[in-house]
């Protein structure tokens, strides 16, 4: 009877230890989801930002790109830039694009600005705007994603782009028989991202300026659509 006894005390104590590592792991998790939703909400109101974003897609590619967005002037600059690890300039390609009010202007390869001949609605300042207003944008972390169908851990402290931040590691399910880890850094105080990388394709991506007016370069309004060029 003793001995049946210590058994059932032996089994109520791992019932309580597994179920408190439980409570404690859903209670972490449950932590992550809240901290990301509290980003979700933060990143609406998003008025300015830079990012700027590289990827090593294989040792003989580059891509990087640039996003420059003030809502408050009505101006977006997006830039992407696809190099070639021989240095091979055919190989090169360079989209620069800005949106002032409504008009998408490109950058030539000489620096000076020409009329875009075709228009892009993914990179004009009022369907950026509202996009990030309405919590759709893709510049920004897919937080949804990452709640749906992620682990999310917490990890430590640390300092991006000169702000505090806490970094969140997310482990994905990308095939039947892959995980993508994934870690997002989140200010300690306004909720924003500040960086995003992507173990599995070697992403960096990088945010600052939040709102806080940013020094666009702008073309010269006097533009004609005669003079419209590309790169």
């Amino acid at each position: 009877m003793s001995g049946r006894y210590y058994l059932w005390i032996m089994a109520r104590l791992v019932a309580a230890v597994l179920i408190v590592a439980w409570a404690a792991s859903y209670i972490g998790s449950g932590n992550g989801e809240k901290e990301f939703q509290k980003t979700q909400e933060a990143i609406k109101h998003v008025r300015s930002f830079r990012m700027t974003d590289a990827t090593q897609s294989s040792p003989a590619q580059r891509v990087e790109s640039l996003w420059e967005v003030d809502c408050n002037k009505n101006n977006v600059h997006y830039r992407w830039h696809v190099s070639s690890g021989d240095g091979d300039p055919a190989k090169e390609v360079l989209q620069d694009r800005t949106s002032v009010a409504g008009q998408d202007y490109d950058r030539n390869t000489d620096g000076t600005f020409a009329l875009a001949r075709y228009t892009d609605a993914n990179h004009s300042a009022k369907i950026v705007c509202d996009r990030i207003a309405q919590g759709t944008s893709l510049i920004f972390p897919q937080l949804d994603n990452m709640i749906r169908r992620g682990v999310i851990q917490k990890a430590d402290k640390k300092t991006v782009n000169g702000v505090r931040c806490r970094e969140w590691h997310v482990t994905l399910r990308a095939g039947l028989n892959r995980l993508a880890h994934d870690s997002v850094c989140i200010g300690l105080e306004d909720h924003l991202p500040y960086e995003l990388t992507d173990a599995a394709t070697g992403t960096h991506t990088s945010f600052s300026d939040y709102n806080v007016p940013l020094q666009i370069e702008l073309p010269d309004l006097r533009l004609q659509p005669a003079s419209a060029g590309t790169n």
